[in-house]
């Protein structure tokens, strides 16, 4: 559980300090709240949800910078991304 935890921390460290390669519209930092579903597999919250549909434009984006790419290629990103409604694209 502890190394969950702080691949969590780390992860959401990585967002926070990435984005300066992005669009304006590609906040990588609003899907914080996603990591625990994308990690551990649990249900995505609300807010993970709608800041999803929110920064769905970005996927492939964020999916292709290595930071990023192996969370989203994850089978919980997918669960989560199926959970929410939201289509996973073909990048």
């Amino acid at each position: 559980m502890a190394s969950k935890a702080v691949a969590m921390l780390l992860t959401l460290a990585l967002i926070v300090t990435a984005r300066g390669a992005w669009a304006d519209d590609c906040k990588p930092d609003q899907l914080a709240v996603c990591l625990p579903a994308i990690v551990s597999g649990s249900a995505p919250t609300d807010a993970c949800c709608t800041n999803l549909r929110a920064q769905q434009g970005c996927f492939c984006q964020y999916a292709k910078d290595p930071n990023y790419g192996k969370y989203l290629s994850s089978p919980n990103a997918g669960r989560t991304l199926t959970t929410c409604g939201i289509a996973v694209p073909k990048c």
